[in-house]
């Protein structure tokens, strides 16, 4: 499976679904259109900074409220590489495997990682390297068949190829 490098955009408790995608906008389903709304009712800039391969890092309960895929499908549109959490809501966590979101419980992570760091992670082993400070977080790796879903870009395409 293949490594994430880049950039933290870094958010804190709760980030609810209709956060990360405000329902005023799920009138769309296009991938491309949702991305431009990205977490705009919280920071409005996200989506002009951030750039393919960014991290996104929060903190508890990530991705609580709705149980539409559009929230993680925002994210990974957007350019997102990974987010890292403390927790995820898990009809969120389901949500983003199903889509082939790398997602990643680590709370050491969450709370040391600061905006703006650049990190580096390698889903084989889970570890997580903060390359601004040079900290090593243990993450939890994906079991292989969620490497394998990550892989076909969701369990769609990873039913569909066969695998």
């Amino acid at each position: 499976m293949k490594k994430a490098n880049g950039r933290v955009f870094k958010y804190g408790d709760n980030v609810d679904t209709d956060v990360i995608i405000p329902a005023r906008y799920l009138n769309s389903s296009d991938p491309a259109e949702l991305a431009t709304h990205c977490m705009e009712d919280i920071d409005k800039d996200f989506i002009k900074n951030v750039k393919k391969g960014d991290i996104m890092v929060a903190n508890k309960n990530f991705g609580c409220g709705s149980s539409r895929e559009h929230a993680p499908i925002a994210i990974k549109a957007a350019g997102v590489d990974c987010v890292i959490a403390e927790t995820f809501a898990r009809i969120f966590y389901r949500n983003a495997i199903n889509i082939g979101l790398p997602i990643i419980e680590c709370p050491e992570a969450a709370k040391e990682i600061a905006n703006g760091d650049q990190v580096e992670i390698d889903f084989d082993s889970g570890i997580i390297k903060d390359i601004t400070t040079g900290k090593e977080y243990q993450g939890q790796a994906f079991p292989e068949f969620m490497q394998k879903i990550i892989a076909a870009e969701g369990l769609v395409n990873y039913i569909n190829a066969g695998k």
